[in-house]
């Protein structure tokens, strides 16, 4: 078995020990997705409890993706500079200090300088996931790779979302980032423990100076088509995600303790929904896979805005394909976005891209938050309008993606069969 040094400096890993390296990555995602997931079913929690507008609380879900957006422009400057696991390790133990941060909050502006502060770490954290699956797994297991670390999506609406709202419930709103902190200190000792030193990039030969780095990222043109197509990508479904909740209260009737089994029956579905997707990436092509699933979730995306008093089983049944699409297509997506980087600029190339999705998240739950508004009787009144600026931005996409090189990919055969 290797050494980690040696698989380190190699960028090559055992099958065994690739993966662990992705279940620890999977982990630490987890924690980074549950943060920022937590704060959208508690939106009725805050909107009443601090006295805030539905538009406002928006900007609270905006607050923590502009944050992150800003943060990974300033990491591309240094994330190549260190080793990956170095710096995963450090950006992670602060991460849980702002997390934590959060839980002690007692007001709303304490609130939203702590998201902002979650925010700058957790959105580098991803980028520096996504840069470490693309550094280590070849191209044609990098589907299944991804399929593996976006089960974190899964897992934390199956247990973390109903988990955090019970504690919510019965505790207080507090108590989930207190539950995320604690959880963030055990993955981090697991990850010191599991990961290899990942520092392959740093012996590479002819590597460019920082600035130049990024100077060639902007410049390529591949790249500028991925950026456009990654912050899309993130706006197609941010119009809608972050109200969903508010809108199933309001509009829908469902009761508080309702809510969690939203989250927990898709969940359970995306659980086993992202292995399948993975493959299917790798095996049907990852444009292709990302096509056919761009296009199955603009239907339940419409369809949940309009909900009205329906049976329960109406709602579960559109909320989970909702999220089974949602985050369907978001691995061949990412498996399309490391593949379109060029390989000795990726981490760079990541870093920055995660600035361009928590931008395109966090313009989107504010557009959302614009668009929609509340009639006399409380009820969520537009919000079909924002799933059709999603739905506008899903089909660029589609468009985008067949636009795209993506390195690694063997070439289709030339007309006629001929070699």
């Amino acid at each position: 078995m290797q050494t980690p040094s040696s698989a380190g400096a190699s960028g090559t890993l055992s099958r065994r020990r690739e993966l662990w390296l992705l279940f620890t990555l999977a982990g630490i995602q987890f924690t980074h997705i549950l943060d920022f997931m937590i704060m959208m079913p508690l939106g009725p929690q805050f909107t009443a409890l601090f006295g805030i507008s539905d538009a406002q609380f928006g900007l609270l879900v905006s607050a923590y993706t502009l944050a992150a957006g800003a943060s990974g422009l300033v990491a591309s400057t240094y994330i190549d500079r260190f080793g990956r696991k170095r710096l995963l390790l450090t950006l992670y133990g602060l991460f849980a200090l702002a997390t934590l941060a959060c839980g002690l909050a007692q007001g709303y502006g304490a609130l939203m300088a702590a998201r902002i502060a979650a925010g700058v770490f957790g959105g580098v954290l991803s980028a520096l996931s996504q840069t470490i699956v693309g550094d280590v797994i070849p191209f044609e297991r990098r589907g299944r790779a991804m399929g593996i670390v976006m089960t974190s999506f899964s897992v934390s609406t199956v247990a973390g979302v109903p988990l955090g709202l019970f504690l919510a419930a019965h505790l207080n709103w507090h108590a989930p980032f207190f539950g995320i902190a604690a959880l963030c200190a055990i993955l981090a000792v697991f990850a010191a423990l599991t990961l290899p030193v990942l520092d392959a990039h740093l012996v590479r030969a002819g590597r460019p100076s920082t600035w130049g780095g990024i100077r060639q990222v902007l410049a390529d043109r591949n790249h500028q088509k991925a950026f456009l197509f990654s912050g899309m990508l993130m706006f197609a479904g941010f119009t809608v995600i972050p109200y969903i909740t508010i809108f199933m209260q309001s509009n829908a009737g469902l009761r508080a303790d309702q809510v969690p089994y939203v989250y927990l029956c898709g969940g359970i579905v995306t659980l086993f929904s992202a292995r399948w997707f993975g493959r299917m990436t790798d095996r049907a092509g990852k444009v292709q896979t990302f096509r056919r699933l761009a296009i199955a979730a603009t239907f339940p995306m419409v369809a949940i805005t309009l909900l009205g008093r329906v049976p329960l089983v109406v709602v579960f049944t559109v909320s989970t394909l909702l999220f089974m699409c949602l985050s369907g297509r978001m691995i061949p997506g990412m498996a399309i976005l490391t593949s379109a980087a060029n390989p000795a600029l990726r981490g760079t190339f990541m870093t920055l891209n995660a600035s361009v999705q928590s931008a395109g998240m966090g313009v989107a739950a504010f557009v959302g938050g614009q668009l929609i508004s509340r009639d006399a009787q409380g009820q969520v009144q537009n919000y079909w309008m924002a799933a059709c600026v999603g739905v506008l931005a899903s089909l660029v996409t589609m468009w985008l993606a067949g636009k795209l090189t993506l390195h690694g990919a063997v070439p289709p055969p030339p007309a006629g069969g001929k070699t």
